[in-house]
């Protein structure tokens, strides 16, 4: 083979150097400096003998594109399903994304069992014998995924053109390595090619890939920032080792939203879907305690119903601290200072801690009216009835604003048992016939006089 020419270029400002240095001298960047190809041979990595199976493109006027729906692969996985759009694109690439144990390698072998479509599965971390205990666990009867332990880009093409699966699933992006870089696998120029080859085949052959990426200390993705800018999707999955449930989230998805999220339960035969997550988010209690009350929520086109935990205490060390899990802190401060402002309590001088249960992070200002319900709760020390709920957004008025699709979240609410939601005076709701109350308020003073 003949000798591959390489340089080095600034990933931040595109700067061509004959070695590598540690500072760019054009943009004063650090360690943005990487090797890269400028010359290779030509490649025949898998088959493409007759132009027949190439795909040819031309340009088209606009209007005689075809927008008919992209032909997707059932993942048979509901959770997964959802997340992705309705299932997986063909000739599409995803990354998926997670902290070390956590589940990632655990969930795509799940999901190349259960499939009925020939998979190939391939791993640069485990050995065969180590995936077939695994495996063995959640689904021993499986005849259609194929095992190969390869790290070679060029060898694993050699396989997929005598297997000719109908997906592949790579466990990881960073173990792989092509013989047209030189440097180690896992560095910037070998992660970029292998990556730049598999969206090659994906496209041509129209055979979807799965990755799975390692992550940083810092919760990014492993690599160059351009790995998620090449890929179709990239989803994140997370979750606390210590705790057994997982949250599979899209952070970029050409194919489809990315408001949706997956819930899934750890167990020793694999990962269970949690078709209803409220089971999760709402904890049992033997009785009623303050500083505890559920908000209405959404996550894309799922309704959620989580539970806000409060505590203010006097603060003893002068300063008065405002912690949130899983909320904004900044909206925290903005809906005590409607209460002091509004209502009239005084709570410049006590402790605030907030907490959303299930480890989840909710960016949805329909939760307001629950995190100040949950706060006065605490601070008068008097427990809300655990069937009542909260859908509404708090403006810096004190009036109790609109949110979007209320009939889907009281309808939800409903369904689950709750007696009562609380909802904006000005929403246009035309349920009828419904078993909960739905009580109508406009001002926060009027939450008060529920509360108090």
């Amino acid at each position: 083979m003949a000798k591959v020419k390489t340089t080095f270029f600034c990933q931040n400002c595109g700067a061509q150097y004959a070695k590598w240095q540690g500072q760019c001298t054009s943009c004063k960047a650090w360690n943005t400096i990487a090797e890269e190809v400028i010359q290779k041979p030509e490649k025949s990595s898998w088959k493409t003998t007759t132009s027949s199976t190439r795909r040819v493109s031309k340009p088209l006027k606009i209007n005689e594109i075809d927008t008919a729906q992209e032909a997707r692969l059932n993942m048979q996985d509901a959770e997964f399903n959802r997340v992705l759009g309705g299932g997986m694109v063909q000739g599409s690439l995803t990354l998926l994304g997670g902290e070390p144990g956590i589940g990632k390698s655990t969930l795509l072998l799940q999901v190349a069992l259960s499939l009925p479509y020939k998979t190939l599965y391939v791993s640069g971390e485990e050995s065969q014998k180590q995936i077939k205990m695994r495996a063995e666990r959640i689904n021993p009867k499986d005849n259609n995924c194929y095992i190969l332990t390869e790290t070679k880009t060029q060898n694993i093409f050699k396989q997929i053109e005598a297997v000719e699966p109908d997906l592949v699933i790579i466990d990881s992006i960073q173990t792989l390595h092509s013989d047209y870089i030189e440097s180690s696998a896992g560095s910037i120029s070998q992660i970029k090619e292998c990556t730049t080859e598999l969206i090659k085949f994906a496209k041509e052959t129209a055979t979807p890939v799965l990755l799975i990426g390692h992550i940083t200390k810092d919760g990014n993705i492993a690599g160059p920032k351009i790995l998620e800018h090449m890929v179709d999707t990239v989803l994140q999955f997370e979750g606390d080792r210590n705790h057994v449930f997982r949250i599979l989230r899209a952070h970029k998805n050409r194919f489809g939203s990315t408001n949706e999220l997956g819930i899934y339960e750890m167990q020793g035969s694999g990962l269970r879907e949690v078709s209803n997550p409220s089971e999760i988010l709402i904890s049992e209690k033997d009785g009623e305690l303050s500083g505890n009350a559920i908000a209405a929520t959404l996550e894309g086109l799922r309704p959620l119903m989580i539970e806000v935990q409060a505590l203010v205490s006097t603060a003893v060390y002068g300063t008065p601290q405002r912690s949130a899990t899983g909320f904004n802190a900044k909206r925290l401060n903005m809906l005590l200072a409607v209460l002091e402002k509004r209502a009239g309590f005084r709570l410049g001088a006590k402790d605030v801690f907030l907490n959303i249960t299930g480890g989840i992070t909710v960016d949805d200002p329909a939760i307001d009216l629950a995190v100040v319900a949950s706060i006065l709760s605490s601070n008068e020390d008097v427990a809300l009835p655990s069937d009542y709920c909260f859908a509404a957004e708090v403006g810096l008025s004190g009036e109790i604003r609109p949110v979007q699709r209320v009939e889907q979240r009281i309808l939800e609410a409903e369904k689950l048992g709750f007696s009562t939601i609380f909802v904006s005076k000005y929403n246009k709701i035309a349920l009828k016939n419904t078993l909960i109350k739905i009580q109508l308020i406009s001002k926060i003073e009027d939450l008060t006089n529920f509360i108090i």
